[in-house]
């Protein structure tokens, strides 16, 4: 017995011996078999024939009209959104030299530009589709956090009452402090999910809600809840609805838009459609068809004003052609590629706001829907290019219970634009 015990752990101490052996041979080993594991062939020329290397340094000296159109922006806006998330994605040189800050923004914003796979990234940029991805979502995070404080409202008074003066310069609307809207954003199924996301429409989905100010820039945004949630729930439960609810979002108080000394004071509102709630925070169309000729005229000035969102949405899916499909990534991944995208919109608009009409790139005027000298209304370039997209509407957010309140003010409102507030081309085009 003593003899075999001995005889067994000398084998098992062979074995081990053996596998080191082995183990020690392979990483030391100088031969192709090693190397295969570190980077492939295709790869090791990424500098030779990468696109960053070549095709974009290309375009930024030669094609400022294609280097547009590549990434959606001029090289002088990618140089200064590069200055911006260059200390939120640099790596530090360890073993090897790291993909530079450059060439993974570059990466992102094809991305999101094109809508691309990661499959197809991977072979035009000569780097491995694990790499594309790990970039893209951590890229796409690093431009939240950086553009977030700038991209959307900070709630003041101050604030809502530019924004309101501006619906009523550009759209004959007072007291509209923004023009709301809400789309299924398709994605694939996230693990483990179930029906959770699984929307009306037969798709996988995340609800974004988002509200937009008179000049197509996105104010306040909401994303997250479940595509299955496409009923009275979902904007009682958002933060938008809550802090509306709650009175926290520094809403000036109300005040009279007559000059009628008898009128009564009228509160600053949002705009919606019938997915919407009819309150003192929001107004939305009568429903119907055999209308007053009163209440087809208030929706008729309601639509121009809901147009905003509806434009503000188109551009942002004609630009960014990765929502031409379904996100096929992690559901954290999908979120900051939504919130990046709007973050980026926010961040071109605002470039391009001081500039002359001649020199936009990203949206001009007519790349959005607008009228002619008579009010009629005129096609935006982005319905041309946006049309097939993956941002689908949603049916209904709310409930449709509304308050006494609610309907007294859509009433004065509608009484309003008939006499003191009337515009003359709303006579023949309601």
């Amino acid at each position: 017995m003593n003899y075999v015990s001995n005889y067994n752990h000398y084998m098992w101490r062979r074995r081990i011996l053996l596998a080191l052996l082995y183990l020690k041979h392979e990483f030391t080993s100088t031969g192709s078999q090693c190397k295969r594991f570190w980077v492939r062939n295709i790869y090791l020329k990424r500098k030779q024939q990468g696109d960053f290397h070549n095709l974009i340094q290309e375009m930024r000296l030669n094609d400022g009209d294609k280097f547009f159109n590549y990434f959606r922006m001029s090289s002088e806006q990618f140089d200064i959104l590069l200055s911006k998330v260059m200390p939120e994605i640099e790596k530090i040189y360890i073993s090897r030299e790291p993909i530079s800050p450059a060439e993974r923004l570059s990466v992102t914003l094809r991305f999101l530009a094109s809508g691309d796979s990661m499959t197809s990234l991977s072979y035009a940029f000569r780097l491995g589709k694990t790499t594309i991805s790990n970039i893209i979502k951590e890229t796409c995070i690093a431009i939240w956090n950086v553009l977030k404080n700038d991209a959307f409202l900070k709630p003041s008074e101050e604030e809502w009452l530019r924004i309101s003066q501006d619906f009523e310069n550009q759209w004959n609307l007072p007291h509209c402090i923004g023009a709301i809207d809400g789309k299924h954003v398709a994605i694939q199924a996230p693990p483990h999910s179930g029906s959770d996301f699984y929307n009306y429409k037969g798709s996988h989905s995340i609800i974004l809600m988002a509200v937009c100010d008179a000049s197509y820039c996105f104010t306040i945004v909401d994303i997250g809840a479940k595509g299955r949630q496409s009923d009275g729930g979902v904007f009682r439960h958002s933060q938008i609805g809550q802090k509306l609810e709650n009175g926290t979002l520094n809403i000036p108080p109300p005040s009279k838009i007559s000059n009628d000394d008898n009128g009564e004071p009228i509160p600053y509102y949002l705009v919606g459609d019938e997915a919407f709630p009819l309150a003192h925070y929001m107004m939305r169309p009568y429903p119907g068809r055999l209308l007053s000729q009163e209440k087809r005229i208030f929706n008729y000035r309601l639509s121009r004003s809901r147009r905003v969102a509806e434009n503000t949405f188109g551009v942002l899916a004609a630009r960014w052609r990765v929502y031409r499909k379904p996100l096929i990534a992690s559901l954290e991944t999908a979120e900051a590629v939504v919130m990046s995208t709007i973050c980026l919109h926010n961040f071109l608009m605002r470039k391009e706001s001081n500039t002359s009409e001649d020199r936009r790139h990203y949206c001009n005027f007519s790349y959005v829907d607008h009228e002619d000298a008579n009010g009629s209304f005129i096609e935006g370039q982005w319905r041309a290019e946006g049309q097939y997209n993956n941002l689908e509407d949603v049916r209904r957010l709310s409930t449709n219970t509304y308050t006494r309140m609610a309907c007294s003010i859509r009433d004065s409102l509608a009484a309003y634009f008939m006499f003191e507030g009337a515009v003359d081309f709303q006579w023949h085009l309601h």
